[in-house]
């Protein structure tokens, strides 16, 4: 299925993005071509094409710093820091969310403050470090839930996932399993049957 106006189909139907960077491009619109090749990259990203979405993160981000788009950057920065984390590189991903963290917090965009502190907090939860994924998961809650955002849920999911809906000195250290009864899609629902 096409998306009229804003790209084509590429294989399987899947939408591509590219026909609205052609287009952004063929428009000299230099804002318009670093969003496209964000989202471009999202794309790229989700099918797979991590290669492709790190050019296409990259380049938006370039653009960005070029066009003086400190937002730009922070949605960019956090998109390369969510790629990162995907393919394991998780101190490139924290180096990655702690930049956009601090644009997001100088130009005052809570929904990339957050996003960068749960990025910060997965990198840390992959690689074991529940302390400070605790403390950086609860932060982006709290913004979340003040913006009432949908990622509050994903969080108190991947929260309860841990078992770190408490604080850390009241779990047992080392716990590294969800929850008992957990749905491991970090929804925070509860299995059929649980």
């Amino acid at each position: 299925m096409t998306r009229t106006g804003w790209g084509r189909s590429g294989p399987a139907g899947s939408w591509t993005g590219d026909g609205a960077l052609a287009l952004f491009c063929d428009l000299g619109d230099l804002y318009g071509q670093a969003y496209a090749l964000n989202d471009l990259g999202v794309v790229q990203q989700e099918t797979g094409d991590y290669p492709a979405a790190a050019a296409s993160h990259q380049q938006a981000l370039a653009l960005f710093r070029d066009l003086g788009s400190l937002l730009g950057q922070a949605e960019a920065l956090n998109r390369l820091g969510e790629l990162s984390s995907r393919t394991s590189a998780t101190s490139q991903a924290r180096e990655h969310h702690t930049q956009a963290l601090a644009i997001a917090r100088n130009i005052s965009v809570p929904l990339e403050e957050a996003r960068a502190q749960e990025g910060i907090g997965n990198s840390h939860l992959q690689d074991g470090n529940l302390g400070q994924a605790a403390t950086q998961l609860r932060q982006a809650l709290a913004i979340y839930q003040r913006i009432g955002s949908p990622g509050a849920q994903r969080i108190r999911g991947t929260l309860r996932l841990y078992g770190l809906e408490q604080a850390p000195d009241k779990r047992q250290a080392g716990n590294f399993l969800p929850a008992p009864g957990a749905c491991p899609c970090f929804c925070g629902d509860r299995p059929a049957g649980a």
